[in-house]
């Protein structure tokens, strides 16, 4: 069901190559000095992967949500905190692309699909994480403008990126009084915080962005009022596939480390690949993971297609992928023994960033949330 075609082919061999070159020998080296490689995002973007299922005449690369799963598990096996940035950059492309003017597609998008602007998700706050729809932060009309006062946190490169996508409540408390706005770096008023110590995905800045009476004109905002609240959970089933896609990269890379490893390691008298119970092991991390990639391409065809379970399959794939890959993941450092525990391996880095993907885009407890509420919506 899910045999790639050669199109599809020629995208995973032309990721691998970039991720393997200009990824993963840097990966350890990004992380432990926290340097955001601004420059090779840039090289992702001459390859097309900043607007990657944004539309072609905005200089998006008009692919398919499951060509996007591909990409990001091949750049997660270079470097699952730069994958993931990539994502959430993609995440803000998107929803300019889909829910903009023709104006604002043309204005914002072709720069950041070459990725020499960056852009940033603004959602969630000091107060509002699982509850979004929560948020505080207002945005007041002004005649010709919009006024916004509010924090911003745990925000994906922030203080790098040119473009903040912000949800703001224009109106009534709820959901349905949230609307979204594109404030560009540099309008007055907007700042950030310092740059936070992390478990993981040092390589990316994450800060609060800070809002304090920031000015923007009526047409930065997208969509109508009280719309924003739809446009950023539609964003997040895309999202969440791709935070999937990341943590299956990443487990993967880390499953062909341990292999190698109990290759060329021995004790009790012959390597360490001819202990059967590390067999048993490896044998379960695959089918896991395999599992994990059928669930996630099955998920992401559904989106493509637009099916009613879409949402649903979204949340599944998200909690079960990552929760499969951070298992793996982790088994991947027990079987390295104090090696697993060396920042050289890179297993250890493996590890602390895909702890993260259970709770962004998400938690996953919020996802069995989702799905519980389908199947009981669905029940006769």
């Amino acid at each position: 069901m899910f045999i790639l075609d050669e199109e599809q082919q020629d995208l995973v061999d032309a990721v691998r190559d970039f991720a393997n070159r200009q990824l993963a020998p840097h990966a350890v080296e990004w992380d432990q000095a926290k340097f955001f490689p601004v420059d090779v995002l840039r090289q992702a973007g001459d390859l097309g992967l900043g607007a990657i299922y944004a539309h072609e005449d905005v200089g998006g690369s008009g692919l398919t949500r499951s060509d996007a799963a591909l990409i990001f598990e091949e750049l997660a096996r270079g470097d699952t905190t730069i994958a993931a940035y990539i994502s959430i950059h993609n995440m803000v492309v998107w929803m300019i692309d889909q829910f903009g003017t023709d104006e604002q597609r043309r204005r914002w998008i072709p720069p950041l699909a070459t990725m020499e602007q960056l852009g940033s998700y603004c959602l969630t706050e000091p107060d509002a994480g699982s509850d979004a729809a929560a948020l505080r932060t207002t945005a007041v009309r002004d005649g010709d403008h919009y006024v916004l006062n509010g924090v911003k946190q745990f925000i994906s490169g922030a203080g790098a990126s040119s473009v903040y996508l912000v949800m703001a409540r224009t109106g009534e408390p709820g959901p349905h009084g949230i609307t979204a706005f594109v404030v560009p770096a540099g309008t007055p008023g907007l700042s950030f915080g310092q740059n936070e110590r992390k478990m993981g995905w040092n390589a990316q800045p994450t800060r609060q962005v800070i809002l304090e009476n920031v000015r923007v004109p009526v047409d930065h905002r997208l969509g109508e009022e009280g719309g924003g609240f739809v446009i950023a959970m539609k964003g997040l089933d895309g999202g969440r596939l791709n935070m999937a896609a990341c943590s299956l990269g990443g487990a993967q890379w880390a499953l062909e480390r341990t292999v190698d490893h109990l290759r060329t390691r021995t004790a009790f008298g012959g390597p360490l690949i001819d202990q059967q119970a590390l067999l048993f092991q490896l044998a379960d991390m695959a089918t896991e993971l395999e599992a994990a990639r059928t669930l996630l391409r099955h998920a992401a065809s559904s989106l493509d297609r637009g099916d009613p379970d879409a949402v649903s399959l979204c949340a599944m794939a998200k909690r079960f992928v990552t929760d499969v890959s951070f298992t793996a993941a982790n088994t991947a450092l027990q079987l390295h023994g104090g090696y697993g525990y060396l920042a050289d391996y890179g297993i250890e880095k493996v590890v602390r960033d895909l702890r993260v993907h259970q709770i962004l885009e998400g938690t996953n407890e919020i996802m069995r949330l989702i799905v519980g509420r389908a199947i009981v919506e669905d029940a006769p």
